[in-house]
Parts: C-alpha cells; sequence; structure tokens
C-alpha cells in the first residue's frame, strides 16, 4: 500500500518524517507498537493516519481535556471525523456523540483514562469496533516516570478486557527504566519498539548567569518582540509575581499554577493558545501536552530538579521546526535552596533527588556541548564536534591553568580527613580555605591545619564552582549518604603527587551575548508573512481555535517564500491538504496578490531575515 497519496490528501504533506512510515505500516498491519519519538517529532499522525486507512474506531487516551478539544479542533479542520468525550460538555452534547459512536461516524475518539476504564464505558466501546487503541504521554503509567498519573496504572487492565484490540503507546520522554516499565504495564504483545533521536536540532541551548533575573528576561523579551513563550519558575509566588511585573512592563503575560481556579488556569492557557498573551509564567503545572508549535523560547528562572524535566519543559520550544530557544537562568544560590529542601525528605527520596540534583548542576557547569550531555543522560551519544546550537559550541567558555588552586582545594579536602579521621561537605572544605572564623572550625581545629586561609585569594563561590569542576573532572568525589561528604579520588590523588597539569573553566561574571542559531530556519519575506498571520489570526477567531489548528508558522512561512497565487501553487505547500484547500486557499491567496500589488518579489538573498 502506498501510503503518501494519503498523508498529502488528509494532513498536506509529501514525505513523512524519521519512523512515521514504518510505525504507520506496523499499526496498520495490527501489531502493538511503542514509539518514543521527541516532542514535535509528529507521534499523533502515527495514530491518526491508520485511523483514516482503515475501518473501525481508534480510542486515543490523552490525559487532559485542553489536549482533546486541540487535537480534534486541528483533525475537523482537516477534514477528519474525530470527537472528544470529557466533562466539559453537557449532556445532550455528550448523547449526540455518543449516538454518533454507535452509528460509525467517527474514526477518532478522544477520552481520558478515568473515563476510558469505567466498567459501564468498556462496555459501549465494545460495541464501536474498536481497531486500536492509541496511549498518548505513555509516560505516565511508570512510576519512574517524571509525570506519574496513578489513573494511568489503569490502563494496565485494557489487554484483558479488550484482547484482541492492538495498541499503540507513544511518548516524547522515557529512560530504558521507564520504557521496559511501559511494556510491561499495558502488557503488550510482541511489540515493535521505535526509539528516535532524543535530539531537537533546531533549538539552541543557553545558560546564562543569574544576575537581576527580571531585568534579564526583559531584556530578553525585549529582543524578541512578536515570540511568545513559556518562563517556568520554581514557586506559585514568583510565577504570579513575574506575570504580574510582565504586564507592568507592557508585555502580555498571564501566571499558571496549580494554585489558581481551574477556571481561572484553563482561561490563561487558552490565552497564551490564541496569542492573546505573549508569555505564561508557570511552575512546572503548565505543559504537557501544549499543542502550540510556535513557542519560540523557554526560560528556566529557576533551576529545574532534573534533566528528564528540563528536557521535557525544553521541548515544549519549536514543535514546529523552526529555530527557537532554551535559556537558564542559573545561580549557586538556587543549588542550595534546592539542597534545603532535598535535606526535609526521607533518606530513600533524598538520596535520588541529590543525584538527580548533581546531573542537573552538571550540565549547568559543564563546558563541554549542551547537546551531548543532555543526550548522553538518554544512553544517546552524538560525535565529538560543536552542535552550533549552545553556548558552549557558539561561544567556548574560557579556560585557565588551574593546577594550583585545585591542588591547594585536594590538599585541603586531604588535611581536613587527617585530622578529623572523617570527610565533610563542600561548603566547610571552601571555608577552611577561605580563613573562615566559624564554631565548626574552631571547634574541630580546622584553624590549625596547614591549608586553612590559602585560598584567600579566590571568593567562596569561585571555590564551590571549582570544588563542583573538581567533581566532573572526577578529581574528587560525593560520598553517598546524607551530609554528600566530600572525598579525594585515587585520580585526585595521583594528580596531586605528579603535579598533574589541570585546565579549569573561567567563571563567565555577565550574560554572553546574544547569540541566535538558524538550524531549520525559513527565510521569507517577514512583511508578507506578518500580512498572512493577521489572515490566519481572523480565520482562527471565527472557527473559535488556536491560530495553529488554521496553519503553522512553518506553512505560513512557506507561503511566504514561494508566493503562491494559484489553487494548484497553493496546494504545493506543506500542511495543505484537500480540506485546507478547500476552506482556506481563498482568503489566502487574496492576501498574497494583494501584497503583490504593491512590492516585489523578494528573491532568497533579499528575503527578511529571521533573526
Amino acid at each position: 500500500m502506498t501510503l503518501l497519496p494519503a498523508l498529502k490528501q488528509h494532513f498536506g504533506y509529501d514525505t513523512f518524517r524519521p519512523l512515521q512510515e514504518q510505525i504507520v505500516r506496523d499499526a496498520l498491519s495490527g501489531r502493538d507498537v511503542f514509539a518514543l519519538m521527541p516532542t514535535g517529532g509528529g507521534k499523533s499522525l502515527c495514530f491518526q493516519l491508520p485511523a483514516l486507512l482503515r475501518p473501525g474506531l481508534t480510542i486515543v487516551v490523552s490525559p487532559l481535556i485542553s489536549l482533546m478539544k486541540d487535537q480534534v479542533d486541528a483533525l475537523r479542520a482537516s477534514g477528519v471525523p474525530a470527537t472528544f468525550l470529557n466533562s466539559t460538555l453537557d449532556a445532550t452534547e455528550a448523547r449526540a456523540r455518543l449516538r454518533g459512536l454507535y452509528n460509525g461516524e467517527f474514526r477518532l475518539l478522544y477520552v481520558a483514562p478515568e473515563r476510558l476504564m469505567l466498567a459501564s464505558f468498556i462496555e459501549k466501546v465494545k460495541e464501536w469496533n474498536v481497531a486500536q487503541i492509541a496511549i498518548d504521554e505513555a509516560h505516565c503509567i511508570s512510576e519512574w516516570g517524571h509525570d506519574f498519573r496513578p489513573e494511568y496504572r489503569e490502563l494496565k487492565k485494557l489487554r484483558g478486557l479488550l484482547p484482541d484490540v492492538p495498541i499503540i503507546a507513544l511518548t516524547a520522554t522515557a529512560t530504558e527504566r521507564v520504557r521496559e516499565d511501559i511494556l510491561e504495564q499495558l502488557k503488550l504483545r510482541d511489540p515493535q519498539v521505535y526509539v528516535a533521536s532524543f535530539d531537537r536540532p533546531n533549538l539552541t541551548y543557553r545558560v546564562v548567569p543569574k544576575a537581576s533575573p527580571f531585568d534579564q528576561l526583559l531584556a530578553f523579551l525585549g529582543e524578541r518582540p512578536n515570540e511568545s513563550g513559556i518562563v517556568y519558575c520554581a514557586s506559585r509566588k514568583s510565577a504570579d509575581s513575574i506575570a504580574s511585573k510582565l504586564n507592568a512592563a507592557g508585555v502580555p503575560a498571564k501566571p499558571y499554577h496549580a494554585g489558581l481556579e481551574p477556571n481561572e488556569r484553563a482561561a490563561n492557557q487558552e490565552a497564551f493558545l490564541r496569542d492573546d498573551v505573549r508569555v505564561v509564567s508557570a511552575t512546572i503545572a503548565f505543559g504537557m501536552g501544549i499543542n502550540k508549535p510556535n513557542v519560540r523560547f523557554v526560560v528556566h528562572y529557576d533551576l529545574p530538579k532534573n534533566i528528564e524535566s528540563y528536557y521535557q519543559e525544553t521541548g515544549r520550544a519549536g514543535r514546529d521546526g523552526l529555530p527557537s530557544e532554551c535559556v537558564l537562568l542559573f545561580s549557586a544560590g538556587d543549588v542550595m535552596k534546592q539542597t534545603r529542601f532535598i535535606d526535609e525528605k526521607s533518606e530513600s527520596e533524598a538520596r535520588i533527588a541529590r543525584e538527580q540534583l548533581r546531573q542537573m548542576v552538571h550540565y549547568a557547569e559543564t563546558r563541554e556541548c549542551r547537546r551531548t550531555t543532555l543526550l548522553r543522560y538518554f544512553a544517546e551519544e552524538r560525535p565529538n564536534e560543536p552542535c552550533n546550537g549552545c553556548d558552549n559550541c557558539l561561544n567556548p567558555q574560557e579556560t585557565f591553568d588551574g593546577t594550583i588552586a585545585a591542588q591547594k582545594f585536594i590538599s585541603c579536602v586531604l588535611r581536613i580527613q587527617q585530622r578529623s579521621g572523617f570527610a565533610f561537605g563542600l561548603n566547610h572544605i571552601v571555608e577552611v580555605l577561605t580563613g573562615a572564623d566559624t564554631e565548626a572550625i574552631r571547634q574541630r581545629g580546622h584553624h590549625e591545619i596547614s591549608t586553612y586561609g590559602i585560598g584567600k585569594e579566590l571568593k567562596r563561590e569561585a571555590w564551590q564552582a571549582l570544588g563542583r569542576e573538581l567533581l566532573r573532572l572526577g578529581l574528587v568525589e560525593v560520598a553517598p549518604g546524607k551530609f554528600a561528604t566530600v572525598q579525594v579520588t585515587a585520580a585526585g590523588r595521583e594528580a596531586l603527587r605528579e603535579r598533574t597539569p589541570i585546565t579549569l573553566t573561567k567563571q563567565p561574571d555577565k550574560p554572553t551575548a546574544k547569540s541566535r542559531r538558524r538550524a531549520g530556519a525559513i527565510e521569507c519575506d517577514e512583511a508578507l508573512f506578518e500580512d498572512l498571520r493577521l489572515v490566519r489570526r481572523d480565520l482562527a477567531d471565527q472557527r473559535n481555535v488556536p491560530a495553529y489548528v488554521i496553519f503553522s508558522d512553518v506553512a505560513l512561512r512557506e507561503m511566504a517564500r514561494s508566493y503562491p497565487t494559484s489553487p494548484a501553487e497553493f496546494r504545493r505547500i506543506p500542511g495543505v491538504g484537500e480540506q485546507k484547500l478547500k476552506d482556506f486557499a481563498k482568503p489566502f491567496l487574496a492576501a498574497i496578490n494583494n501584497y503583490l500589488e504593491t512590492h516585489p518579489r523578494r528573491t532568497r538573498a533579499t528575503a527578511g531575515s529571521l533573526a
């Protein structure tokens, strides 16, 4: 079976993205499938296209009500018979949709796991000729995942309740352990397992020293006046405060966190999806299933707790494949704050949290390619070459000969342990090095050892950063346990004994200069692009849907690059299927023809810049 005509007819694309075609073919053959694809990799199409190419109903398990409506609006705009059932529907509308399901009017049904698993609902499902069950955000079923949801756990009963229905499980983030747990919980039978690369080439990753964070954020937003994005904060109070200060500064923003009333939360999310506000300042409560493809930046105002969350949150930028930015504001103070929270946890929880925090700090402070560091966390290696998409590759950090400073640090750790018979934490070592006069130092006689005060030439923060770098280099290690004590490794002892040269990184004292990369950029006529955005906005408002349901920024940029003036030319734009050609060609072609009456076509060389 050739799939490309159906792909173009329904979704407007001429080619598949990596792995999509293989997954679609397996789904059509009735196999169980597990697919791990990064955000923006086209997971939804893997079950939507098969649903249109065979008889029967595909049930899509989705965790969020807002996401269901978004997905169904987008499918209907493409002429696909899809619906959802959830608590937002009144009784009359719900009955009408149920009638349609009994009559075989729909190809896709979106439903939450708790509704699907009701005994009364499963009885209905058995009468609907179900061809496949697609479980989106499948990592929610695993207790090892970063977003475990107890209601997802019930889905493990599906195999027994609907033994003949094939299952496709999809997720954007899952470590090896989580993948195995998903396969086991869902009892997938001889599944085809697909794991795409975790790399998002269109994202630029930067870590900026946190100095005056709100001023830094405002300056960042000022350089991007027409772009929208998410600012992640550690607390609800911070999310409220940032939204309020941004509005006062003329940047339309809304907060989003679990402390808001559900209606206000939903309204704020909707305002962001509709481009009524540019920025959402949010806690981690915001984001799963956010289907907005043109989020151009994600700023982490505070340090995330672990790399998995960080990857998931940054992944909400640039789902459309266009260049987008991920900025982390980093300070040692944030590390200390999180350490204090961790100290209040139980010993087993604290051990895991400390290791996760250590990995996060390693990412923030590393001088190697950030993309390499991120991918390695997910057990994926990339070539040892600059990615040209992170600050360390675009603006490599300065290094210096840190041999003497490293020797002082390592000697101090050894002398303290020699004196007391046991190890101490990083802060205590730094206080001894800088000659601090504390009760802990006097009580233990550490003011009498030879390394007391030999590091007064550096500030405490510099010694702490140096200690963390020696940890990364494997010259010292942190012992497991509550007090996270620092000990010298065999490699550290040898480096001290042999006087091995040690290269260290200079700590930046100010944010690095702006640098934006263009991987995935579509050079186009920017003035026409803005005109087309207004047309899209009007059509979206008429239909009461987010703008991206009409067309993505990618489609608009292609229009503003190739200037289609006839339906045949318009049909060649990516994302233009048969239904969208019928519904939207006229207003967009009119706007393009009007524009060309007063503006010359631009060649590639003169097209507006994306910078």
